[in-house]
């Protein structure tokens, strides 16, 4: 998992992203009335080889405000003239016409775009638009409260897919959202990708709460390429699994689990984990998480306890699980804290 401030390097980097005249391809944004949570995902065959993160420079969260995905043939002043449209309370089709009228190259039709928001009264709103001349197969789908777009694809079945997961699902704005790229995942969905057997090359995943900080997000991960042959979503699903292990232990309250001891609690150097089974079980895994969903050690217990050499880790929260070769059938919390 990178967590990655990227909004100011972005800017940076448009001349070089404008001259490999490249087309990002699906993505979707979309918002929580409830929560207030705002944000995007997306993947696509331009990766880090082309472009610092890949599919990541198409996304702008505007934490409180909404989402903005600019894609095809990307442009960082067509990109940033949205963010400031937003953040003057233009609202998402509004802002599409203001760019349409005022491209920064004078070409809107080359240029994709999905953007969401919430009003004064905190109902949601969403615009898309596909230009004309975006490479086929293009198209975008906008609900309530999500815009749904892509260029370059195998076809509709993919954005349809998309959208289906999305509605579908039960959970979280970042669940339903996850959900919505495992929609895209086929062989070709980006049909750059097709030779490789991958939908694309890149793929993340962004939800800010409302009090997030711009770049400091909630949920915040990235894919930025892959080995040939290796599905991005699939990768992005593991980080994701992590990311959502942690957010729901962690938002429980403080507890050591019923099966295992670990002491001492706070730890300095070293941990201990002791495990007590009803049932005799050959082997178990342990893995230790670090604040950032991270998984940092793994380890195998055997029926002794386990002495975890904590040197190397620095002082913060972290979870541990043990899982046998089916589930997770136990989990907690330890400190270590250092002098």
């Amino acid at each position: 998992m990178r967590i990655k401030k990227h909004f100011l390097w972005i800017l940076v980097l448009g001349i070089i992203y404008q001259h490999l005249g490249a087309q990002d391809t699906f993505s979707i944004v979309a918002v929580d009335t409830l929560t207030g949570e705002i944000g995007g995902a997306g993947a696509s065959c331009i990766d880090e080889s082309a472009i610092q993160g890949g599919v990541l420079i198409i996304s702008d969260v505007i934490p409180g405000k909404g989402a903005i995905h600019t894609q095809s043939y990307w442009n960082a002043t067509n990109q940033q003239n949205a963010h400031n449209r937003m953040l003057e309370g233009l609202s998402p089709q509004e802002i599409i016409d203001w760019l349409i009228a005022n491209d920064v190259q004078n070409n809107p039709q080359i240029r994709q775009y999905g953007i969401v928001d919430t009003d004064e009264t905190g109902a949601p709103r969403s615009a898309a638009f596909t230009g004309i001349n975006c490479m086929d197969y293009k198209n975008h789908i906008t609900g309530p409260n999500y815009a749904i777009q892509g260029n370059i694809l195998l076809g509709q079945q993919i954005l349809d897919s998309m959208e289906a997961r999305f509605l579908n699902t039960e959970g979280t704005l970042p669940e339903k959202l996850m959900a919505a790229l495992q929609g895209a995942k086929v062989p070709g969905a980006d049909t750059r990708c097709m030779n490789e057997g991958t939908s694309s090359l890149s793929a993340f995943i962004s939800v800010a709460k409302p009090d997030n900080q711009p770049g400091d997000f909630w949920c915040h991960l990235l894919v930025p390429s892959t080995p040939y042959g290796v599905e991005p979503i699939d990768v992005l699903q593991e980080l994701f699994d992590e990311w959502l292990l942690w957010t729901s232990i962690s938002e429980e309250p403080f507890r050591l689990s019923s099966i295992t001891t670990v002491a001492p609690n706070p730890a300095g150097n070293q941990i201990m984990f002791s495990i007590i089974m009803p049932d005799k079980v050959d082997t178990l895994l342990i893995q230790i998480l670090a604040a950032d969903g991270r998984i940092t050690d793994k380890l195998i217990y055997a029926g002794e306890p386990i002495v975890l050499n904590t040197v190397k880790y620095p002082s913060g929260t972290y979870i541990f699980t043990v899982s046998d070769s089916q589930k997770i059938l136990d989990y907690g919390k330890f400190n270590i804290i250092k002098n």
